[in-house]
């Protein structure tokens, strides 16, 4: 399960990267994300991958912490989520009117050819 996780990482990594480094603005933004979603993935498996535990303590179970699944890695990755599409929001934003001062959406702002 570690090796698919890492795997996923790497490549969303790999991918993300590769896209921030194109001129164009969109895809920029589309490599953002994927960073942005590899690092989610690298937080929540940084919370130790369990199945079949419950999240909330039980009191007939005990309060051994080793029973439970940890939720500050949830948390952690829920905040990023909503922080990453509120980024995502603004530089759409920023593009629209980015595009709407030069005519095209380059991130250099030359056309290539020209």
């Amino acid at each position: 399960m570690e090796l698919i996780y890492s795997l996923a990482i790497g490549t969303f990594c790999a991918c993300g990267v590769w896209l921030v480094l194109r001129p164009r603005t969109f895809q920029v933004i589309l490599g953002l994300a994927l960073l942005s979603y590899a690092t989610n993935l690298f937080i929540f498996a940084m919370g130790r991958l369990s199945l079949n535990r419950p999240p909330l303590i039980n009191p007939e179970a005990g309060s051994d912490p080793s029973l439970y699944v940890d939720p500050i890695p949830q948390a952690l990755v829920l905040t990023a989520i909503v922080i990453g599409f509120a980024t995502t929001a603004l530089f759409l934003v920023m593009l629209i009117a980015a595009r709407g001062f030069t005519g095209t959406d380059h991130v250099d702002g030359v056309e290539k050819g020209e």
